[in-house]
């Protein structure tokens, strides 16, 4: 009876060797795995920075005509009892003002947002009846941390003095509406420059003259701001007729002749006490001023500006928003130049994002090359070879798995790959080293080629699965840090055991597969000496 000398692999490593050392399919998994990886690169979200979720609302509830102490003991108070009833509320903060009271509530990270906002609504609906006679309705404001921090920022400013505080800021409203609208942008806001309004400028000594008070002059203004409604009634005849009242407010002048109160028969007119006149807001003391080099060098005197800030929806492209955003503005690039005004962009995290991508690859190019280098020096120029291939697959498995996690590219999603490079490698050196041993030992020499690599992988496969967990399990505990950094971090645990839980397969797979049909062995003429005597 003939014996059967074929090994038998007793380690899942030499398992896997053996199924795809022969296996026409293996060549066609490689670039499979290549080109996932490539398509997850250039499709999964860039951004600069990994958005932050926390949950929290404010309160706010007025009570008019109290004072602060009143406020904090029948409004604050209460409320931050019932507040604290709510499952998943880390923290409250109230504040007691003249007339108002406001309690925040700051949720445990981790907490869903929409899930926070309607459990705080719910407690605020059911005790409803907790807030004192005269208490306004409460007003809850979530808190949207998250789409708060803008990706990018431009700056508006007039070349010349055509253009008032207002008119300004006009411009760039229009423009806002427009960027809005644009897909995944969630947030747009203006800094710096004036609204129109009209301003009423009471002259206190004749307020005093005329005995009369602010509240009786607050209390005219608001009754004639109100805009009626249009009517709509038929007559016998089946006719429509529509009945309306014009705004009564239109110009400084409409406000001027509004008569606060009457003495002796006589109206007194609002004129007659306060000046009145449209202009801008002039209780905003928020402003901003840019100086821009012309092309000789040159700064141009410090002007006033209008920063447009815009932000994007938590999980999407950074790049390819701030990208439609300087499309959008360059359709309005003329118009704004006719009208005087021109616009800097002042902030691109959009372009740092690709920035910082584009240069992750050509660092692990580089450091790619010097692993070859080095192994070349070593082991030779066809281990290098094998060993060079499996870091883009490795880096390909982690990047699809990151993709279908529903994660973006950012400063500490390149941190992990960074930080998993070094011990990549590994797996795939030990492997090709043994080969190499096997290949140049003397009991190798009547050994068949895939017997020598499925022994020689097998042989390194426990130790090797052993040391790989135990570096995955030194970053097992960063993925249960809590709070603010534990969020930030949590790209780290997941991709760096990703990564080095695909090191291994590839190792098992590509590096013997590669190795038979790569490597060549060596003349052992001692060993056919010996044969010969």
């Amino acid at each position: 009876m003939k014996k059967d000398n074929t090994y038998k692999p007793h380690d899942y490593a030499g398992k896997l060797a053996a199924g795809f050392i022969r296996n026409p399919l293996t060549i066609v998994l490689g670039v499979f795995l290549l080109a996932i990886g490539y398509m997850s690169l250039e499709v999964m979200p860039r951004e600069e920075n990994p958005q932050m979720v926390v949950s929290g609302s404010t309160v706010i509830v007025a009570l008019p005509g109290a004072s602060a102490a009143e406020v904090q003991k029948v409004i604050v108070k209460p409320l931050e009892r019932k507040l604290k009833e709510v499952k998943g509320v880390e923290h409250i903060f109230g504040t007691a003002m003249d007339n108002v009271g406001v309690v925040n509530a700051a949720f445990f990270i981790g907490e869903t947002k929409e899930g926070s906002n309607l459990k705080i609504y719910d407690k605020i609906m059911q005790n409803s009846g907790m807030f004192p006679k005269g208490a306004m309705k409460p007003i809850i404001k979530p808190l949207d941390i998250d789409i708060d921090i803008p990706i990018v920022t431009i700056a508006f400013y007039s070349k010349g003095d055509k253009l008032s505080k207002t008119e300004l800021y006009e411009h760039v409203q229009k423009i806002q509406n427009h960027i809005n609208g644009l897909p995944n942008v969630a947030v747009t806001q203006l800094k710096g420059g004036n609204k129109v309004q009209f301003n009423i400028e009471v002259d206190i000594n004749k307020l005093s003259g005329y005995n009369l008070s602010m509240g009786q002059i607050l209390q005219s203004v608001q009754a004639l701001s109100y805009s009626v409604p249009a009517i709509k009634n038929t007559t016998k005849e089946n006719t429509i007729v529509m009945l309306g009242v014009k705004n009564a407010i239109e110009s400084a002048n409409d406000i001027a002749n509004i008569i606060v109160a009457q003495y002796m028969g006589s109206p007194i007119y609002l004129r007659q006490v306060a000046h009145v006149e449209q202009s801008y807001d002039i209780q905003n003391f928020k402003s901003a001023s840019i100086s821009v080099r012309d092309k000789n060098g040159k700064f141009t005197p410090l002007k006033d500006q209008v920063t447009l800030s815009v932000s994007k929806l938590q999980g999407t492209n950074a790049v390819v928003i701030a990208d439609a955003v300087k499309e959008e503005l360059s359709l309005y690039k003329d118009a704004l130049a006719k009208d005087g005004i021109n616009y800097v962009i002042t902030r691109n995290d959009g372009h740092r994002a690709n920035e910082a991508v584009n240069e992750l690859v050509y660092h692990l190019v580089l450091s790619i090359i010097i692993i070859a280098i080095l192994l070349a020096l070593v082991l030779g120029w066809r281990e290098s070879l094998i060993v060079t291939f499996t870091v883009p697959a490795i880096l390909a498995i982690t990047l699809f798995v990151a993709y279908l996690t529903g994660q973006t590219i950012n400063r500490i999603t390149l941190f992990a790959f960074l930080l998993s490079l070094g011990l990549l490698v590994d797996a795939a050196i030990i492997v090709i080293e043994n080969i190499h041993r096997h290949y140049h030992s003397v009991e190798g020499l009547h050994e068949s080629k895939d017997e020598l690599m499925i022994k020689a992988t097998d042989e390194i496969g426990p130790a090797t699965n052993i040391a790989t967990l135990a570096i995955i399990m030194t970053m097992v505990p960063m993925a249960f840090v809590g709070q603010m950094m534990g969020q930030f971090m949590k790209p780290i645990p997941e991709n760096v055991p990703v990564a080095l839980v695909a090191s291994l397969f590839v190792a098992y797979i590509f590096t013997p597969y590669l190795a038979v049909r790569m490597l060549k062995k060596p003349e052992h003429h001692d060993a056919k000496e010996k044969t010969n005597v």
